[in-house]
């Protein structure tokens, strides 16, 4: 892990953050605030109205007391605590009042009846009393005798509900501090995402980092837009969820969060991105929700972290600045560039326009020939662009074998005593090769 000393983060953290809106302003920002599902820190912007089975709370008491604000947790903690010692209290009063517990004795006089429950004199004193039982002080100063057995009765009976109450009132209280979100509190993502060309394709990325120490073990990344959509039969879908594959090696979501990561999807055909443009971004109805899970490694509990981009705060033709050097053997992560970013050269243009220019596109090559931006296979693992493809018969053959031509044309060279030549097209540039049916035969 990353040795870290000091605060957690330095100073210049906080101002860079709060300075990114002034310092990258999306050029194409609109002044109406649009509504979202996901907040920046990971809560769900959605106000449940007109409910009418209010009763199905009560029937999950513990999740519902869970998910109360901490203000109402702690006004029902102490008012259960409360409660229960007022209601004991008074039955031990009334069991005094009943035994005659409670009449005034001289005390210079003969001993009177055995109390059912020594020195309770007052409501006041039967309150502390029950303070005792419930919460097992025991000062001494009061104690039941065997003279009744009905307060034995109420004091096995109060112990047990006493148990109870504490069972369920710390618990809520446990878990309300070792919730899952508490750890998504030290999990950041930068406050805006990028588009820009990676690896010749318009990549739409975003900074996720992690404060802790301790990792975050069998993270998953999970995107999704969501987006007003219209079917063909007409019906308005006003939250469409569509799910964008993340840009994985291990053909997976899965990530290993041990540093600041750049998390990339690239904008290909079946993307819900690709038609969006950067004079578009603009007026897209959309928000793109980014969901991490994994398991906390210090408690082994499921986390989840969230946050949202909607088009405002996705920056056009912009690139994150790299933050980690490596330094006397270890790697060091600056995180006062963590949302930094630096403009790149990148066409206003969509993916789906930049395919079309290319010649791609959609239906006029057989499903499995397309690869990637316009790149045709090109034999042994390598790439040519043009965006054409070979046909059914010369789809076997390297691409840098001589294409058959009619039977006319070989007789003719072959009477004129010219030599054969092939053109051939690498990445970026052509090449006239002499001779390549003789090399092509013997491979």
């Amino acid at each position: 892990m990353l040795a870290r000393k000091g605060p957690l983060l330095p100073d210049g953290f906080f101002l860079t953050r709060l300075a990114e809106n002034a310092k990258q302003p999306n050029q194409f920002k609109t002044n109406s605030q649009r509504a979202r599902f996901i907040t920046k820190n990971g809560s769900c912007n959605v106000a449940h109205k007109n409910i009418r089975e209010q009763g199905r709370f009560l029937q999950d008491v513990f999740t519902t007391m869970v998910d109360l604000k901490w203000h109402y947790s702690l006004l029902i903690f102490t008012s259960a605590f409360l409660c229960s010692w007022m209601l004991f209290a008074m039955m031990w009063w009334l069991m005094a009042f009943a035994h005659g517990d409670l009449e005034p004795r001289d005390p210079n006089g003969e001993p009177g009846p055995v109390p059912c429950v020594t020195a309770i004199n007052s409501f006041t004193s039967a309150f502390l009393f029950s303070i005792e039982v419930q919460v097992t002080i025991g000062f001494g100063g009061r104690m039941v005798t065997e003279e009744c057995p009905l307060a034995i009765m109420v004091l096995i009976v109060q112990n047990i509900l006493g148990l109870i109450v504490n069972a369920v009132m710390l618990g809520c209280v446990f878990m309300k501090t070792a919730q899952a979100n508490r750890r998504a509190e030290t999990l950041i993502f930068s406050r805006n995402a990028v588009i820009a060309p990676r690896q010749g394709r318009p990549t739409f990325m975003f900074r996720l980092g992690d404060l802790r120490k301790s990792m975050i073990i069998s993270a998953t990344i999970q995107l999704q837009v969501i987006r007003r959509t219209v079917t063909t039969e007409g019906e308005v879908i006003p939250v469409c969820q569509l799910d964008i594959q993340v840009e994985n090696p291990l053909r997976s979501n899965g990530i290993f969060l041990v540093s600041p990561l750049i998390i990339s999807h690239t904008i290909e055909r079946g993307s819900p991105l690709y038609e969006v443009s950067a004079h578009s971004l603009a007026t897209e109805d959309m928000e793109i929700i980014i969901i991490l899970e994994g398991v906390v490694e210090t408690t082994g509990i499921t986390m989840q972290a969230r946050t949202s981009y909607t088009p405002e705060e996705i920056l056009w033709g912009r690139r994150f600045v790299s933050i980690m050097t490596e330094e006397d053997g270890r790697y060091s992560v600056d995180y006062s560039k963590f949302g930094n970013t630096v403009p790149v050269r990148m066409p206003a243009l969509s993916a789906k326009e930049l395919d079309q220019i290319r010649g791609v596109h959609e239906g006029d090559v057989p499903e499995g020939q397309l690869q990637g931006w316009g790149l045709v296979r090109a034999g042994r693992g390598g790439f040519r662009r043009g965006g054409r493809t070979c046909d059914s018969s010369s789809a076997s053959r390297p691409w840098y074998a001589a294409q058959p031509e009619k039977e006319e044309h070989v007789k003719a060279k072959e009477k004129n005593g010219q030599k054969k030549t092939v053109q051939l097209e690498e990445i970026g540039r052509k090449i006239e090769v002499e001779g390549l049916g003789d090399f092509s035969d013997r491979e």
